[in-house]
């Protein structure tokens, strides 16, 4: 039978044997799964809603779903960077932990070399070597030693064991920190191709109607794109009167353009005034480039914006004509009636200073509100 003592240092050898071992990882999260059954959640979500019908349905539709796509975009961007931040958390404990596992180290090397030596010396195994033979004061004291390495080896293993558990749960952190981040991402992946789709869609749609409005989108092969209201912020990168025919979508009107909203809403309200009165409405002058804007200011003196600073040359207003320039005449008062419902006015300025009931504006704050 065993002694007490011999029984000590066998778990000794027990507890420093049970000290090796990595730590285990949590089980990863399937994210391909989530990645399809998010982009199907997505394209049912976009099936479902209701088709415009109207240019001016259409084109805030388009824009609305581009707004989506920056909107996803941004939130996908963010949460990138609070994943990063948080990575550097899980790196910056997982090094605590590797400078507790060099200290943890050195506390065991003790106990180590002890157990070493049990095993290397056959003497050992009787314990001969621990209790040598002599009065009691020395077989005391070498009990008190053996009980002193059990209670450390017991402080050894307590430590170990929650160094383990904290290298368990830093690891099943950042497991599912990662997990639920390719989740995320996923799903606004999904959600942004299903709105880049849906605006594809809407502006397509856009374009056939107009052309069916006798817009010769493609004119001067300046591409159909230039009738694409989800461009809109480039073009509004171009100075004053500098506008690319790439960004100018053609009116009804032959020679005439805007830009893209502008052209759009304007091509819902000719749809509407030529209801009414029969015929299109009349366009003295659209879209003015920077040279044009000059020779206009020169020739019509206190008429005309400093060039560089008309409405004009944004693409975003026009002069009319077939009655509209009669102040208060049928035409002026229905236009002045119905315009704000597709995202024209007849600015303040233009009743007194300088009077011109000729002039209207597309406002993209009101165009935003249709």
């Amino acid at each position: 039978m065993s002694s007490p003592r011999s029984a000590g240092l066998i778990a000794v050898v027990t507890a420093m044997t049970s000290l090796v071992g990595g730590a285990t990882g949590a089980a990863a999260h399937a994210s391909g799964t989530a990645d399809a059954s998010g982009a199907v959640r997505q394209d049912a979500a976009v099936a479902a809603i209701k088709e415009p019908t109207n240019l001016t349905e259409l084109r805030r539709e388009a824009q609305k779903a581009f707004q989506g796509i920056e909107d996803a975009n941004r939130a996908l961007k963010a949460r990138q960077k609070q994943f990063d931040g948080l990575q550097k958390q899980v790196a910056a404990k997982l090094t605590q932990l590797q400078a507790a596992d060099q200290e943890l180290a050195k506390v065991r090397r003790p106990l180590s070399d002890i157990v070493e030596y049990i095993y290397q010396d056959p003497a050992a195994n009787s314990m001969g070597s621990f209790f040598p033979a002599g009065d009691g004061t020395t077989t005391l004291r070498t009990l008190s030693d053996v009980n002193h390495i059990v209670a450390e080896q017991n402080n050894v293993v307590s430590d170990a064991s929650k160094l383990q558990q904290q290298r368990e749960q830093l690891a099943t952190e950042a497991q599912e920190l990662r997990a639920e981040n390719l989740l995320q991402e996923a799903q606004l992946d999904a959600e942004i191709d299903a709105l880049r789709k849906r605006s594809n869609t809407l502006v397509k749609s856009l374009t056939r109607a107009l052309v069916k409005l006798g817009v010769k989108v493609n004119a001067d092969n300046r591409g159909t794109g230039a009738c694409d209201p989800t461009r809109v912020d480039l073009a509004a990168q171009y100075p004053n009167g500098l506008l690319p025919k790439a960004y100018l979508c053609p009116l009804p009107q032959k020679g005439e353009e805007l830009r893209a909203d502008a052209a759009i809403a304007f091509a819902d309200l000719n749809a509407a005034y030529q209801r009414r009165f029969g015929t299109p409405i009349c366009v003295s002058d659209s879209y003015r480039s920077l040279p044009e804007q000059q020779a206009v200011y020169y020739q019509r003196p206190g008429l005309a914006a400093t060039p560089g600073k008309s409405n004009h040359g944004l693409g975003m207003a026009v002069d009319l004509c077939g009655g509209v320039q009669i102040f208060r005449s049928v035409q002026f008062n229905w236009l002045e009636a119905n315009s704000k419902r597709f995202g024209f006015i007849h600015p303040d300025w233009s009743y007194h200073s300088p009077f011109e009931p000729w002039h209207w504006e597309y406002d993209p704050k009101v165009g935003s509100l249709l």
